[in-house]
């Protein structure tokens, strides 16, 4: 499972639209709302590392509103959680 972290900046109207819209994408499995340079923060995971690209730049900064982004890719998870298990349930190799 490869994990970003992609902080994003929108139209400041219509931060809960584009939310939604961020939200409804398939790969992303959260979207916060958060204080500082950044409106929204979406979490992002896929199974292959070309799926960013198909999920990043060809969905997510194609929504009307979104301005700018900037992605983290995360190297590890630490967590008392086993995220790779939790998104592994039910899916074939």
């Amino acid at each position: 499972m490869i994990t970003a972290i992609v902080l994003i900046r929108t139209s400041v109207d219509r931060i809960p639209e584009i939310a939604e819209a961020i939200a409804s994408i398939e790969g992303v499995s959260e979207v916060y709302s958060v204080t500082g340079g950044y409106d929204l923060v979406a979490m992002v995971r896929v199974r292959h590392h070309d799926d960013l690209a198909t999920v990043i730049p060809g969905r997510l900064n194609k929504i009307p509103g979104v301005e700018h982004t900037e992605t983290q890719i995360a190297f590890r998870t630490y967590s008392k959680h086993d995220l790779e298990a939790a998104f592994a349930l039910g899916l074939d190799e």
